[in-house]
C-alpha cells in the first residue's frame, strides 16, 4: 500500500465535499427553492428536485461508457480532472445567480453536479489500485471520514459570508476549496493504464461495452442483487441530503447560519461514523453494516415526520449523521468485492448508474408530494422512507459481503450464476 497515493485519495474526498455541504446539501440547495424560485407552495421543491434528476439522468446515462472510455484509452486521469474541473467551474458562476434566474440557476447547478459526480466514477475505480483487499473498507470509511472534514471546513469558510449575506463569496470560496485540494490527486494517483486503442475507437467500443457491462453485471448473481438494493436505498440516502436543509428552512424555520451549524452538526458525526465503522466492515463485512445503516435510515425519517421543533431536529440531525458515511463507505466496499479484476472502471460506471437512476426518482417524487400538497415537507419525507424498507428487503437477499479478509468473498461476487 502506497501512503502517498491514499493520502491523495482520501485528501480528494476532502476537496469535493466542499461542493456536497456548499451547493448540493445545504446553502445553493436552500438559495435557490426559496429565494431564486420561491416555495410559499413548493415551486422551489419541485424545481431543486428536477435540478436533482435532471443531473442524475445524465450522469446516469454517461457514466457506463466514460467508465469504459477511460479503461480502454488509458484515460482515467484526464477524464477525471475534466469532470472535477467542469464542477469547480460552474460552481464559481454560481455567484451570478440572482433572485428570479432560474433557468440559469437551474443549468449551472446542473453542470457542478454533473461534473461533482462525474468525477466520483473514476475516482472510486482508483480504489483497488491503491489499498490491498483487507484494506479496501478502512481505507473507504477513511476517505468519507476526511471527507466530512472537508464538509466542516468549507462550512466554516463559508459561515461569515452567509452571516453577512453574501453568498455569491460562498460559492465562490467553494470552487476554491474544491479546485485546490483536488490538485495532489492528479499529481501522486497511479499513471494510467497503457491504452488498449485509440480514442475514436475506445468511444465506439464503450458504447458497445456498455451494453456487454449491463449484461454481464446481470449474470452475476449476487452483483445483480447488490445494485437493486443499492440503487432504491441509495435514493433514499441521497433524497434526504438534497433535501434535509429546505425541510429545516420552511418546515422548522431555520434560517442560513442555523442551517450550516446544522449542517457542520451531521458532518461531525458522520466523520466520527465513518471511522467507528471502518473496522467492523472489515469484521463483520459490510453487509452487516449497510442493513444496520438501514434500519437507522427508516428509524430517522419516521422521526422527521413527526419532529415539531429546532431542537429536536438537531438530535435528529446528529443521529442521522452518524450512519451517513457508514453506509456509503460500506456499500463502495462491498462493491469492491464484486468486481471482476480489470474492469474496475466499467463495474463502478454501472455502480454509478443505478446510484445516479435511483437519485433520479426520489427527488423527483420528494418534489412532486411538496407541490401537490400546497407545500406539506412531511408528506414528501416520510415517502421517501419506502426507498429505505424496499431497499433492506432486498439486501437480506445477497449472498455476499462478509468480511472481506475473506478470500472466498471475491469469488462470490464474480461466479456467473443464475437466479
Amino acid at each position: 500500500m502506497n501512503r502517498r497515493q491514499v493520502v491523495a485519495w482520501t485528501l480528494y474526498d476532502f476537496a469535493n465535499s466542499s461542493f456536497a455541504a456548499v451547493i448540493a446539501a445545504t446553502i445553493y440547495a436552500t438559495y435557490y427553492a426559496q429565494v431564486v424560485v420561491g416555495n410559499d407552495h413548493g415551486e422551489g421543491d419541485l424545481w431543486w428536485g428536477r435540478l436533482i434528476s435532471t443531473s442524475m439522468a445524465i450522469v446516469a446515462l454517461t457514466s457506463p461508457i466514460l467508465g469504459g472510455l477511460a479503461d480502454r484509452a488509458g484515460i482515467r486521469k484526464r477524464l477525471f480532472f475534466a469532470a472535477t474541473y467542469l464542477s469547480v467551474g460552474a460552481t464559481a458562476l454560481l455567484a451570478t445567480v440572482e433572485q428570479g434566474m432560474v433557468l440559469r440557476g437551474f443549468a449551472l447547478g446542473v453542470l457542478g453536479m454533473v461534473g461533482f459526480e462525474g468525477a466520483m466514477v473514476f475516482y472510486n475505480a482508483y480504489l483497488p489500485d491503491i489499498a490491498s483487499r483487507q484494506w479496501q473498507g478502512r481505507i473507504s470509511a477513511y476517505g468519507f471520514a476526511v471527507g466530512y472534514a472537508g464538509s466542516i471546513v468549507a462550512l466554516l469558510v463559508a459561515l461569515p459570508f452567509a452571516r453577512a449575506g453574501a453568498l455569491d463569496w460562498c460559492f465562490l470560496s467553494t470552487a476554491g476549496l474544491f479546485g485546490l485540494f483536488a490538485l495532489p490527486a492528479f499529481v501522486v494517483l497511479p499513471k494510467d493504464r497503457p491504452a488498449q486503442v485509440e480514442v475514436i475507437e475506445a468511444v465506439c467500443e464503450s458504447v458497445l461495452g456498455t451494453v456487454r457491462t449491463v449484461r454481464d453485471v446481470l449474470s452475476l448473481r449476487e452483483l445483480r442483487r447488490f445494485l437493486g438494493a443499492y440503487l432504491l436505498y441509495e435514493d433514499g440516502v441521497n433524497t434526504v441530503i438534497f433535501f434535509s436543509s429546505i425541510f429545516a428552512a420552511r418546515t422548522l424555520g431555520f434560517g442560513m447560519a442555523q442551517l450550516i451549524g446544522l449542517y457542520l452538526l451531521v458532518q461531525a458525526t458522520a466523520l466520527v461514523g465513518a471511522f467507528l465503522w471502518g473496522k467492523p466492515t472489515d469484521r463483520l463485512g459490510p453487509k452487516v453494516v449497510v442493513l444496520c445503516m438501514l434500519v437507522l435510515w427508516i428509524g430517522v425519517v419516521m422521526a422527521a415526520y413527526l419532529v415539531e421543533s429546532q431542537g429536536q431536529f438537531y438530535v435528529l440531525a446528529a443521529v442521522a449523521g452518524s450512519g451517513l458515511g457508514a453506509i456509503q463507505a460500506a456499500s463502495r466496499t462491498f462493491m469492491v468485492g464484486l468486481i471482476p479484476k480489470g474492469r474496475e472502471g466499467e463495474f463502478f460506471g454501472c455502480y454509478a448508474l443505478c446510484g445516479k437512476t435511483a437519485s433520479i426518482l426520489g427527488p423527483l417524487i420528494f418534489g412532486a408530494v411538496s407541490y401537490t400538497t400546497a407545500g406539506n415537507q412531511r408528506a414528501a419525507i416520510l415517502s421517501v422512507g419506502l426507498f429505505f424498507v424496499m431497499g433492506l428487503i432486498l439486501l437480506l437477499r445477497v449472498q455476499a459481503g462478509g468480511p472481506t479478509g475473506q478470500a472466498g468473498e471475491v469469488m462470490a461476487g464474480v461466479s456467473y450464476t443464475g437466479v
